[in-house]
């Protein structure tokens, strides 16, 4: 996506940028979107971007607000930046570790750490990554092949609300209609009447292949594409319409005796390790070969360059919070997971590397490397202290949360320079939004989960990005060995399969490619139960089907439908939980 035209956009001169309603309503914001993506991320294992609903939200509250109220001044330009950057960074702290390597350290050692301390934990991780931003903005932000399509795609929604703030409005009537509609389907399922799981056999229950009635599922569909939708529903089709039935046929994977209902918790145990290793290949190849192509194109390019070289100063209140956060996060590892003060300051460096790696990605193609940085991390530490649990993952997750935070924030400094924000103001919304998401995302996540070891990687909370790290960490700790034969084959034929999935995604021609099976759904598919795949595949479906009828409807309307989709269900059964929590009191 090209950048977007600062002229198109209101004067550029910087009123009341980060002002006490811009905080406090990204903080609002960020409380209530937070869960969203908490929920989702122990469901599906994928998280969605709240920048543009906060973008809508806000305006649409102060806008509305400044027309009731003559005497209240209008809500800025920059407001809006201020209040997106809260509000996202609030959301995406779960790239702190939340529904994937916490839970899955808590799997493997039965140790689970207490609100507190996981609070400080998720949150230094996350500093780290504020500041190694910090220091990348200058070289990255000026480098001309990074085009930052996220920032950008927030960046064009602040257009169009500014230009056209009726439309603004509309789409948060759609997206609030779509928000109360997934909320009662989710209230109704859970309090006034169960919703039948409806499958067409009982062999194809047992399979998983039953109907889940969760309008968040459509929309994400609608969010993943129909490329990626249909992959789910072939990888589906593959691991529990295909292999499983061949397992249980060949006792390989033995159903208890008189089985009725779902057998998702048995049958994962087997299929999930196909599936991990397809993903972790696939990922790790197609990041390889995007880097030797960037460094192979970058030295010509760079001659033909004007653009001013920016150089790094590390002045003194940056670099005071810089080694604050690398002081946080290695006596965290010491104290909270008992990591050898060495090993801890070795996971630094690491974590320094990967962020640049993951912020370069994100600046030339807008997505987020996290599992791929992950699962680098879990290798490095794997060779370097094999059979170190504690050291394999959490070491790890610095690595993780260091680069989420960092390419999050790398998107807002993006939309910053184009509407002539304030850095460091822009860097202190950051900060406020992580300690609003910290202290939150971890309240949700241990209301949601207050048993990791019974609730996880079951139907209900089928969590693969727990898995993922999981399974990675116990193959490097344990060795390939502690598996048994048909296990291990299987491995085998996973990572065949990602190494070249993952090389043909990035070697061939976009309109090739576009072709190929998505590795990262493939994979996942493997272990999702399929009845969540088949509901994602058919909003991908249907979405495709309406753009094609109604392509300016669907452009329009698609993305805050599906948003509001997933934000009424996740809210409501965060509250049910809360609710219920209650209620056993």
């Amino acid at each position: 996506m090209a950048p977007a035209s600062s002229t198109a956009l209101p004067a550029l001169r910087v009123e009341r940028e980060l002002s006490l309603r811009a905080v406090l309503t990204g903080t609002l914001l960020g409380i209530l979107l937070t869960p969203s993506n908490v929920y989702a991320g122990l469901r599906i294992g994928w998280s969605f971007n709240m920048s543009i609903i906060a973008l809508l939200v806000g305006f649409a509250l102060w806008q509305g607000l400044g027309g009731r109220r003559k005497g209240q001044p209008d809500w800025s330009l920059h407001e809006s930046n201020i209040n997106q950057t809260v509000a996202s960074a609030a959301a995406s702290i779960i790239s702190g570790g939340l529904v994937a390597p916490i839970p899955a350290y808590t799997l493997l050692t039965g140790q689970q750490l207490d609100p507190v301390p996981l609070m400080a934990w998720v949150f230094s991780v996350s500093f780290l990554g504020i500041w190694i931003a910090w220091y990348l903005r200058p070289s990255l932000l000026n480098d001309p092949e990074l085009k930052f399509p996220e920032g950008m795609a927030t960046l064009e929604t602040l257009q169009q609300i500014y230009q056209h703030g009726r439309e603004a409005m509309t789409r948060i009537k759609v997206l609030c209609s779509a928000a109360v509609l997934s909320g009662l389907v989710k209230w109704v399922d859970g309090f006034v009447w169960t919703i039948p799981r409806w499958a067409p056999s009982p062999v194809l229950e047992r399979l998983t292949f039953t109907f889940d009635p969760s309008l968040m599922l459509i929309g994400f569909g609608s969010i993943i594409g129909i490329r990626v939708g249909l992959t789910l529903l072939l990888g589906a089709a593959l691991a529990w319409g295909g292999l499983a039935p061949w397992l249980i046929e060949h006792a390989l994977v033995v159903l208890p005796a008189n089985a009725s209902g779902p057998q998702f918790a048995t049958l994962v145990e087997w299929l999930l390790w196909p599936g991990v290793s397809l993903m972790v290949c696939a990922t790790l190849t197609s990041l390889a070969i995007r880097l030797v192509q960037a460094s192979r194109r970058s030295p010509g390019k760079r001659r033909e360059s004007h653009a001013p070289r920016a150089r790094l100063r590390l002045t003194p209140w940056p670099a005071s919070c810089l080694l604050l956060a690398i002081a946080l996060v290695v006596t965290l590892q010491v104290l909270l997971f008992g990591i050898d003060g060495w090993m801890a300051l070795l996971s630094i460096p690491l974590a320094l590397c990967l962020a640049v790696v993951a912020a370069r990605v994100v600046g030339a193609t807008g997505i987020a490397p996290i599992g791929a940085i992950g699962k680098l991390s879990q290798l490095g530490f794997g060779l370097v202290a094999p059979g170190q649990v504690a050291i394999n993952l959490m070491s790890a997750n610095t690595a993780g949360g260091a680069a989420g935070q960092s390419t999050d924030l790398m998107n807002d400094f993006k939309v910053g320079q184009a509407i002539g924000a304030t850095p460091h103001k822009q860097l202190i919304a950051q900060c406020i939004g992580i300690f609003i998401g910290s202290v939150v995302g971890v309240l949700v996540y241990r209301l949601l989960i207050p048993d990791p070891q019974t609730m996880l990687l079951t139907e209900q909370w089928p969590a693969p990005a727990v898995a993922t790290w999981k399974a990675v960490a116990q193959t490097l700790t344990q060795g390939l060995g502690a598996l048994s034969l048909p296990v291990r084959w299987a491995i085998v034929a996973g990572s065949v399969a990602g190494v070249v999935l993952g090389a043909l995604d990035s070697l061939l021609p976009p309109r090739a490619a576009r072709w190929l099976p998505s590795t990262a759904a493939l994979g996942l598919a493997f272990i999702l139960p399929a009845s969540i795949a088949m509901m994602m595949g058919l909003g991908a479906v249907l979405t495709w089907l309406v753009s094609c009828r109604w392509p300016r409807m669907a452009e329009r309307f698609a993305i805050t439908a599906a948003a509001g989709l997933i934000a009424g269900e996740s809210i409501t059964g965060v509250g049910a939980s809360f609710w219920e929590m209650l209620r056993g009191l």
